[in-house]
């Protein structure tokens, strides 16, 4: 059940990326010119993106597959074109949006149907595996173990997800955007120390029967987050 944080927070995002910062995200992930700063993000999301398509199988045929805040709909492409048939829900109308006027022309055999909604809801299953990548970077850790326990009643073979690290880069930046007034604020990321998170996973009910397996962060100039993969044993 999704707490009142993790509710309150969906709608700052939804703001976020729906109003606030849909423009400067709709470039980020194209191919147009961007700043050095922001392109040091692109690069970091592009090898993010690799990491999590290479925690799935590289035959995804006949195969289902959550993509858990899709944003602009790369990552469901790419495992389309593996063969899978992709659910790719955002919270951000604008962005789905986006993502379908982005499409190629052909899927292969795979298939993406687009949905603007809550990536917890529990209707959209079930699946075989589930991707999150930096969909869950902004909410508490309860509500991260919440959300992926969630994903693992519905899910038979594997939950690939991302989290923000506790680095002393990433606390910088966490307060220094704190100084920012509320109005311009990007909303927070909450980073959190691996073992930490480890913990709370082995500790959850809603896990049980899960392992944490591969684990890399990618590190790429403003750029960090940790990708992880959770197996059904």
């Amino acid at each position: 059940m999704a707490t009142m944080h993790y509710q309150t927070r969906r709608t700052q995002l939804q703001t976020y990326f729906d109003r606030t910062a849909v423009e400067a995200w709709a470039r980020l992930t194209s191919t147009a010119p961007v700043s050095r700063i922001r392109a040091t993000v692109r690069a970091g999301r592009d090898r993010m993106r690799a990491t999590l398509l290479g925690f799935l199988p590289a035959n995804l045929i006949s195969t289902t597959l959550l993509d858990a805040g899709c944003g602009t709909g790369a990552l469901s492409v790419e495992a389309a074109l593996r063969g899978a048939h992709v659910i790719a829900i955002d919270l951000s109308p604008t962005l789905v949006l986006l993502a379908g006027q982005r499409l190629p022309t052909s899927l292969g055999t795979g298939r993406i149907d687009f949905r603007v909604g809550d990536m917890s809801d529990p209707a959209l299953g079930p699946f075989d595996h589930v991707v999150a990548m930096d969909s869950l970077i902004h909410y508490a850790l309860e509500d991260v173990v919440l959300v992926l326990a969630g994903f693992a009643a519905r899910t038979s073979r594997s939950i690939v997800f991302t989290f923000a690290p506790k680095t002393p880069l990433l606390t910088l930046m966490w307060w220094v955007g704190r100084l920012f007034p509320r109005g311009n604020r990007a909303p927070a990321i909450q980073p959190f120390f691996e073992y930490t998170l480890r913990r709370r996973l082995a500790q959850a009910p809603g896990l049980i029967g899960w392992r944490v397996g591969r684990t890399q962060r990618i590190a790429s100039g403003f750029y960090t987050s940790q990708a992880m993969e959770l197996i059904k044993q």
